[in-house]
């Protein structure tokens, strides 16, 4: 395990994906390289109504447009190119978005394809990237009884060649209200130089933690499991700093009383703690 501030990005820039030694391929690039995420923002929500609001604020942040313009952000970050776009918001709630997207320029002939349409499911985006894809899927949820509320938003962004998705790795978690974060990053499959060795991973990295910038480091708590032989990489991130108000829907630490700030505040630390953990504390 490696804890936080063990990356070694410089001045809050994200450092490079470092390639090895440059490697003359048989054909194309057929790695496969996968960074997933789950990203969560919590609060509290007293009443019924205030849950509802959350809910409706969350559906109305993170709509098929702002996810739309996510995904377009992503697309010029790792260097494609979007080729469609699909998108639909949903009544009472939720948003879907379809992008495809191509490593290359667009041809004007694609160009004149280019037209948007409603997407297929509520509550995602998927983007294509020739053999890769890009998605975000969102799940908001309240609890009735003890009033905590999260929203979870799950991504992927798999792509397949020269294309890293680890450049848009800060961009992503700075997108969202990300309270904790969970992130996995994998390189899959191999491929052949022109002497027919197989090649099983294309760059330098010993943890998802080096393509973090300084100023997230410096905010969260992290924790590594990583299985180098696999070329598995699994990065936990929480929060350091808990300020009670910025975890409060719709009203504030002052209108609560000694014996409720107390118990909000137990309430929502164990929330954190076991999304954090992954299990359920005694």
């Amino acid at each position: 395990m490696m804890d936080g501030g063990s990356g070694h990005s410089r001045d809050g820039e994200t450092p490079l994906v470092k390639p090895l030694t440059k490697l003359k391929l048989q054909g194309f690039n057929n790695l496969t390289k996968t960074l997933s995420f789950n990203i969560y923002d919590i609060c509290y929500a007293k009443t019924a109504r205030q849950r509802r609001d959350y809910i409706e604020y969350i559906d109305e942040v993170y709509n098929a447009e702002r996810l739309t313009q996510i995904l377009t952000d992503v697309s010029n970050i790792i260097g494609a190119t979007i080729l469609n776009v699909a998108r639909q918001d949903y009544d009472p709630q939720g948003a879907s978005v379809t992008m495809l997207i191509s490593e290359e320029p667009m041809t004007s002939e694609a160009l004149s394809r280019n037209l948007e349409g409603p997407g297929p499911l509520p509550d995602a985006v998927v983007g294509h990237l020739d053999k890769s894809h890009v998605t975000v899927h969102t799940y908001p949820e309240s609890h009735p009884e003890n009033g905590i509320s999260t929203f979870r938003a799950d991504i992927d962004v798999s792509t397949c060649g020269r294309i890293s998705p680890l450049k848009a790795l800060n961009y992503l978690i700075h997108s969202f209200e990300s309270d904790i974060v969970i992130m996995d990053y994998r390189v899959r499959g191999f491929t052949r130089d022109v002497k027919g060795k197989k090649h099983f991973i294309d760059h330098r990295i010993s943890s998802i933690q080096d393509f973090i910038s300084k100023d997230t480091q410096h905010r969260y708590q992290m924790i590594d499991v990583n299985v180098y032989q696999e070329n598995i990489f699994h990065t936990k991130m929480t929060l350091k700093d808990f300020d009670l108000d910025n975890y409060l829907f719709g009203m504030g630490a002052e209108d609560l009383s000694p014996r409720e700030e107390k118990l909000i505040r137990q309430r929502l630390q164990r929330e954190m703690a076991e999304i954090f953990y992954g299990e359920n504390l005694k």
